[in-house]
């Protein structure tokens, strides 16, 4: 499970004026994140506006992403919905355009007790012979994969592999880690405290944000926490500390898209819902990205 460690880039969807997608930012935008020897990249996932992406448009920019990465790097699809048989189909789509893992988030509105949720994630793993991480973000979702349910799920799938854990609970995430499920990767969702649950708990990496606009940094701090060289770690968590917190200062992904905007990588477009930061906020994304020598 080794190479499933270290850092995954959850690709921001680069945007023309007319809304359709802008294919060479988004060439450029995969080819800086091979050059930082990321891990992986997700595509289709919230920071990638997945709810506004077209099932046709996740396969396009899956087989984009594979042309442009080949083997240097894995592709991570964000295949899951709140419908268990939508959820199978666009996996199956997604492994037959080139995905070499995918990622199920909780099922977000309809709230289903912890079997639905084990009936629903078993059901989709079990339709593909693709790797799979469970995504568990509790905030977003409305509903909580529950550390016993997780735990059946890896001891009885086979290709649940790992989980993106977001729920933003400490006590959770320590619990998941104290596990000690055999190959079993466990990813921070939230670049603040992924430093601090590699070294106190033994998470294996992120699924960051931050990495978007930060990707060498990021890989420098979450490969050095690996290697147990806690030192360089804190000095680069240090350092990306306030563009953390900036990044979240309105909803994901607002901030990371403005600050992409900024250093000239993508366009200032988004696709409604989502729409463009405020005033105020983006003068301090600026800020930030300023005092940290991003842009001039």
């Amino acid at each position: 499970m080794n190479k499933y460690k270290g850092v995954w880039t959850a690709m921001i969807t680069p945007f023309n004026e007319d809304g359709s997608i802008d294919w060479r930012s988004f060439d450029n935008l995969v080819e800086r994140q091979v050059e930082a020897k990321v891990t992986g990249i997700i595509i289709n996932g919230t920071t990638g506006e997945s709810p506004t992406i077209t099932d046709e448009e996740c396969i396009d920019l899956i087989k984009r992403a594979k042309e442009k990465v080949a083997d240097k790097c894995l592709i991570m699809a964000g295949t899951g919905t709140n419908n268990t048989k939508k959820s199978v189909e666009k996996t199956k789509s997604a492994e037959e355009a080139g995905a070499d893992i995918v990622l199920l988030v909780n099922p977000y509105y309809n709230k289903p007790t912890q079997n639905g949720l084990y009936l629903h994630f078993k059901a989709i793993a079990e339709s593909t012979s693709l790797p799979v991480f469970l995504y568990n973000i509790k905030g977003r979702t409305g509903v909580n994969l529950e550390t016993d349910t997780l735990k059946k799920l890896a001891n009885e799938v086979k290709n649940i592999v790992g989980v993106k854990e977001a729920s933003g609970d400490l006590n959770q995430i320590k619990a998941v880690c104290e596990l000690g499920l055999e190959d079993f990767v466990i990813l921070s969702g939230d670049d603040n405290i992924t430093l601090e649950i590699i070294k106190s708990y033994g998470a294996d990496g992120v699924i960051s944000v931050a990495s978007n606009i930060v990707p060498s940094d990021m890989v420098s701090m979450v490969g050095s926490a690996l290697k147990k060289d806690y030192t360089k770690a804190e000095e680069v968590n240090t350092k990306l500390a306030d563009l953390f917190k900036i990044l979240f200062i309105e909803t994901n992904p607002i901030p990371v898209k403005y600050a992409s905007y900024k250093m000239g990588l993508c366009q200032n477009i988004y696709r409604l819902p989502m729409c463009k930061i405020g005033e105020e906020n983006g003068k301090q994304v600026e800020a930030v990205l300023e005092q940290m020598n991003i842009i001039k």
